[in-house]
């Protein structure tokens, strides 16, 4: 494992240098969580009808989702695609390492890196000014960083799937834009899950995306019990596992006979 770690901490040094970026992407999240907020509380002022969540329970999950927004797997590792466009990839296939590892291994420095620069000032900015709450208790702080982790690991194995598919399509742009609608919205980013009419509940509960998001952000504000850890964890590992497998498969489907850029 030395060697995956010594790439997840070589690319998350590297991709920490990018700090103008994060300044600008910071300033535009901030911009669009107080749209949202202002949405929200439009509506809760305009409805009469009992809602599954308050209004502050619902101010402290849009902060949340703006600090954690670069963990979602919603684009894919520009380096990478670069390199399958330009046939450089050969270079990874040559490498003495499991290639779905080493790209997984890519895949964590890619959502972590990012969201350090970006979630602890969002923090302090959104509790300090904007309405967000602390976590309900620790206990419910400590099941929120559980499932942070089980969320992390979900996220790089879509992403790592959504680098595999590159071997197909060259350019990705068109699986990155599917997955962009398909993770904003249905991890509960855009709208939180459970204020989706009953029938979409069935649909969403079911499928990865939850664990991204939802899960984890209604642990941290106590809107699930803490004890609910141990099913949100299983949910997120049961699909981490599914996705990995799957990628697996489909990698090895598309290394077996490989035709690199330019020869």
């Amino acid at each position: 494992m030395r060697a995956y770690w010594a790439i997840v901490s070589a690319r998350y040094r590297m991709l920490l240098q990018y700090r103008a970026a994060a300044v600008a992407g910071f300033a535009t999240q901030v911009f669009w969580g107080l749209i949202k907020v202002m949405i929200f509380a439009a509506f809760y002022r305009a409805s009469r009808a009992p809602q599954p969540m308050s209004y502050a329970e619902v101010v402290t999950y849009v902060w949340l989702g703006q600090a954690m927004l670069r963990m979602l797997p919603w684009d894919m590792d520009g380096d990478l695609r670069a390199m399958i466009r330009s046939g450089a990839v050969a270079y990874e296939l040559l490498r003495p390492l499991d290639l779905y590892a080493l790209w997984f291994a890519r895949a964590v420095a890619w959502r972590t890196a990012p969201t350090t620069l970006r979630a602890i000032p969002m923090f302090a900015l959104a509790m300090a000014c904007f309405g967000m709450r602390a976590p309900a208790s620790a206990a419910s702080g400590a099941a929120w960083l559980a499932a942070m982790v089980g969320a992390l690991l979900l996220a790089c194995a879509i992403t790592t799937l959504l680098s595999v598919s590159l071997l197909w399509t060259i350019s990705g742009d068109g699986a990155a834009r599917l997955i962009v609608a398909g993770v904003i919205f249905l991890s509960g980013m855009i709208v939180p899950l459970p204020l989706f009419p009953d029938w979409a509940q069935s649909v969403v509960n079911v499928l990865p995306f939850r664990g991204i998001v939802d899960l984890p952000f209604r642990l941290y504000m106590g809107h699930i019990a803490p004890a609910g850890v141990w099913g949100v964890l299983a949910h997120q590992l049961a699909w981490t596992l599914g996705l990995v497998l799957f990628g697996r498969w489909l990698l090895a489907r598309g290394t077996r006979r490989l035709v690199v850029q330019g020869g």
